[in-house]
């Protein structure tokens, strides 16, 4: 059976490689500020020439306004000893997250997005082989593929999964896209590799979901 494989999108396609980020000696006030500036929700912690050491985000500073909130009883309301540490201190090294959950460029976006889900993190800075931070990347970056053009999605289907799988027949099966949604059409000489084109076009980043309508001729049936 011919096979073929479609082209990945990888972490490095989509990452914001412009990043924002604080030293792990960033006071408290500095981090908000940063925040609100560049309009971010957390910042990678670095050290030395890069290497990301942590991870300071709005939840891990927001554990100081809950201190206030709850000035009686506070043992009773802070269960975790890590929430009080963090309720007393100033610094990033004290505040951040760490080891930082983090996630290399190569990494396909459906490997990224699995991290995120089983880290329950909203975002992951990229690194290198040695730790040094070349990026960021969002839930909204992994989104990024579903703003394809129809056209460019149908162009890739067609070189990347109808014409390599379908050789003799290609010609004759009609690739259509309409709001990220892929129809195939046409008759094709082997019928067992219908349920193959499907799969693969759906594996294609940014298809939304596939219709086939392939079938095989009456004499190859």
């Amino acid at each position: 059976m011919t096979t073929t494989q479609t082209h990945r999108y990888t972490v490095a396609d989509v990452m914001t490689r412009t990043v924002v980020t604080v030293t792990a000696d960033a006071e408290f006030k500095e981090i908000v500020a940063a925040m609100r500036e560049w309009k971010v929700s957390a910042l990678p912690v670095i050290e030395g020439e890069g290497r990301v050491v942590g991870v300071v985000s709005e939840a891990d500073l927001l554990v100081k306004e809950e201190l206030r909130g709850h000035r009686f009883g506070l043992i009773e309301q802070l269960h975790r000893q890590e929430d009080t540490a963090k309720a007393g201190s100033t610094r990033a090294a004290e505040l951040m997250t760490s080891p930082a959950v983090t996630i290399a460029a190569g990494a396909t976006l459906p490997q990224a997005a699995r991290l995120m889900a089983g880290k329950h993190v909203k975002r992951l800075p990229v690194v290198s082989a040695t730790g040094t931070l070349e990026g960021i990347v969002s839930r909204g970056d992994l989104l990024k593929v579903f703003l394809r053009s129809d056209d460019d999605l149908a162009a890739q289907i067609r070189q990347e999964v109808v014409v390599p799988l379908f050789p003799l027949s290609h010609r004759n099966v009609q690739v259509s896209v309409a709001q990220g949604v892929v129809t195939l059409s046409g008759a094709v000489r082997d019928s067992g590799l219908v349920p193959v084109a499907a799969h693969l076009a759906q594996g294609v980043e940014g298809v939304v979901g596939v219709t086939c309508e392939l079938t095989a001729p009456p004499s190859a049936r």
